[in-house]
């Protein structure tokens, strides 16, 4: 008697819970200070000596967060491990492990968990990240990438969105506004396809080292991830600090190839570089006192921009100078707006 052919697996319901689970964990490897890895109820990780332990989480949901029409699978496991990374760095941590919890469709290719994983773990090794552990549920709607990090940070190096006082400078590292070019430009396919941009929402770069030498350093007297907007993070320190920030229009890093797209497309480029989202770049204020602190980090950041933009006021205002005058910060990315 001729066997059946066996049918390909082909989605996540032909392959099944266990045989899915057993297809991520064979991909992981795990150090000597993780006791217990996946397979059990719970890992169990060794604490860095003299360290406290920085946790944070962040979901990235389909619809909301990314397209799978043009946000390819190692983009989208990029991504949701790069926020995490970026909400550390604006602690000063040294990332160390995650957990990975994945919500997803019956009938999503398995092929789209592979390519999120080779997207999640190569940036992982990029920074010496373990996954430990998660869990996978199942999804009536959309896919959904759940994480948590664990990061290390000795005491007195932690940083805060509280520390800032009037008389401190206000800094941004890299560039703002490229991301939400990018997004643009991959939504609506308007003009001449900024691919660097592009890149720069797909594959944000966070910004690990910055953050754990200003904390070492204790360079910085506050800080905070721009992943929600430069204004939006300004409102962060200001409110956390209770403190006013004033910008300044003709000192935002805004690259070139940003504002050619926002001409061509008859839009502000200062606006759009405040509110837009997903840039992931670090801004911190920094004590008049501490510049000799600065300038080490920025020897020792590759090339990296690290630029003045404003100054931390006592008058708790937010506002922005620009040519035309002086007026107050537009409002960044909110969910439920």
């Amino acid at each position: 008697m001729i066997a059946p052919t066996q049918l390909p697996v082909r989605t996540v319901s032909d392959l099944g819970e266990r045989a899915l689970v057993e297809r991520i964990t064979a991909r992981l490897a795990m150090p000597s200070w993780v006791v217990v890895g996946p397979g059990d109820d719970a890992a169990v990780i060794e604490p860095e000596r003299g360290t406290l332990e920085v946790l944070t989480t962040d979901v990235q949901v389909e619809g909301v967060h990314f397209d799978r029409r043009f946000v390819p699978p190692d983009a989208i496991g990029h991504r949701a491990l790069a926020v995490n990374l970026s909400d550390l760095a604006a602690m000063g941590a040294t990332p160390r492990a995650v957990l990975l919890s994945l919500v997803l469709p019956d009938a999503l290719d398995v092929t789209i968990v592979d390519g999120m994983l080779d997207g999640l773990l190569s940036l992982a090794a990029a920074h010496n990240v373990v996954v430990v552990g998660g869990n996978i549920s199942r999804s009536p709607g959309p896919m959904m990438v759940d994480v948590t990090a664990i990061g290390a940070v000795r005491p007195r190096r932690v940083l805060t969105r509280g520390g800032a006082r009037p008389g401190d400078g206000v800094y941004v590292t890299g560039t703002v506004g490229d991301a939400s070019v990018g997004l643009q430009s991959l939504q609506t396919a308007r003009g001449p396809a900024p691919h660097a941009c592009q890149q720069r929402y797909l594959r944000p770069q966070p910004r690990v080292r910055a953050g754990m030498l200003l904390g070492r350093n204790r360079a910085a007297s506050a800080c905070v991830d721009t992943s929600d907007g430069l204004a939006d993070a300004v409102r962060r320190i200001a409110e956390a600090s209770q403190v006013g920030l004033a910008l300044d229009a003709s000192a935002l890093p805004i690259g070139d190839e940003v504002r050619r797209w926002h001409d061509a497309q008859g839009s502000g480029a200062i606006d759009a570089a405040l509110g837009g989202g997903d840039d992931y770049e670090l801004l911190f204020t920094v004590r008049p006192a501490h510049q000799g602190r600065l300038r080490d980090v920025r020897r020792r950041l590759d090339g990296l921009p690290v630029t003045k933009i404003g100054m931390v006021t006592k008058e708790r205002q937010l506002f922005i100078r620009t040519e035309a005058g002086q007026r107050r910060l537009p409002a960044g990315f909110d969910h439920f707006r």
